[in-house]
Order: C-alpha cells, then sequence, then structure tokens
C-alpha cells in the first residue's frame, strides 16, 4: 500500500507540475459546476427529444446516479479516509503543489466527488443516449477534462480521481439498468 501510494504522489506531481498561466484559468472554471450548466441543459434537451413521457425517469435515474456518487465520496470515503488534499498537506513544503486562485478545496480528497459526479454523469448520459445517437461516446472524455482539472489545480491526487471516477460509473450503471428494467415493466400512459 505504501508503495502504491508514493507512486500515486509521484504521479500527482508529475501531472500538476504541467501547467502553464493561461491554463491556470481554463482549468480552474472547468472544474466549476456552475461552468457546464449549458451543456448538462443541451443533453437533457437530447434526452425529451429521444424519449418523450419516459425522459422523467431518466432524468430521476441521473439525479440518482449523481447522489449516490456524491454521497459515498463525499459524505462516506472522505471522513473516513481523512487523506489530506496534496493542497493541504502538511508535510508538503510551500510552494511544491501548484494552487490556482487560492483554491485549496476541504480538508480530505480520497476519493475525488468531482470525479464520481462527472463520470457518473458521463456513464449514464452514455448509456441513456447511445441508442439514439452513436458519437456520445465524447462524453468520457468531458469526464477526464473535469477530472484531470482537479490534480492541475493541486487537490486531487491521481488515485482520488480513479477511485472516484470508477464509483461514478458503478453508480450510473446501477440506475440506468434499474430504470431500464423498471421502465419495461410499467404500462404506456394512457394504458391500463
Amino acid at each position: 500500500m505504501e508503495t502504491l501510494l508514493e507512486l500515486d504522489k509521484e504521479l500527482f506531481f508529475f501531472l500538476n507540475g504541467l501547467h502553464t498561466d493561461w491554463l491556470d484559468p481554463v482549468m480552474y472554471y472547468a472544474s466549476q459546476k456552475y461552468t457546464w450548466l449549458p451543456l448538462y441543459a443541451f443533453l437533457l434537451a437530447l434526452i425529451i427529444r429521444s424519449y418523450g413521457w419516459k425522459s422523467l425517469w431518466w432524468v430521476v435515474a441521473i439525479a440518482l446516479t449523481i447522489t449516490i456518487a456524491d454521497q459515498v465520496t463525499s459524505g462516506m470515503m472522505k471522513p473516513y479516509f481523512e487523506r489530506f488534499r496534496p493542497s493541504n498537506d502538511p508535510s508538503f513544503e510551500t510552494g511544491l503543489v501548484h494552487i490556482v486562485n487560492e483554491y485549496r478545496g476541504g480538508r480530505f480528497g480520497f476519493a475525488s466527488s468531482h470525479a464520481a459526479n462527472s463520470f457518473g454523469a458521463a456513464t449514464i448520459l452514455f448509456l441513456i443516449l447511445r441508442p439514439f445517437y452513436r458519437h456520445t461516446g465524447w462524453l468520457f472524455l468531458f469526464a477526464a477534462f473535469v477530472s484531470y482539472s482537479r490534480i492541475y489545480l493541486g487537490v486531487h491526487y491521481p488515485g482520488d480521481v480513479l477511485v472516484g471516477g470508477a464509483i461514478g460509473a458503478a453508480a450510473a450503471w446501477i440506475c440506468y439498468t434499474g430504470t431500464d428494467k423498471l421502465m419495461k415493466r410499467l404500462p404506456a400512459p394512457g394504458r391500463k
């Protein structure tokens, strides 16, 4: 385990060290949840266009995916593992971690809820939209970009992001499968 933690730190310092002045604001805003509202509104419109009244079930599944991913990572894992974020680690020398706009996040970072939420959203949206739109795989690039922004900003180790992403994808798969089975059993509106 110690070897894995050391490798995680080494990879973090390599990735966090790949910064430039012009990229700092890009990564800062990529990490903000409100930045992506237009994208989510567009995807919601695609779901409504594709599924009609059934889109309500998918909206509930998406909300449940995000809730599970967020609660498992932020509500359970961070307080349990208490792993300092790189930006808040007292064992690191000042200036060792690249910080943007003095943003340091909360005290603990394992596992990344940003990665869990973005990969959860990407996975369930991919599963929902792939029967209608074949190029939905780009959603995973979006999730990877948001997740990398957390390393760039100095608030997560790569391991935090990988575990968070896996939790989000698992939550999405469970919610998608359950909702899909439920929808197949329900009668269409207007039928008894």
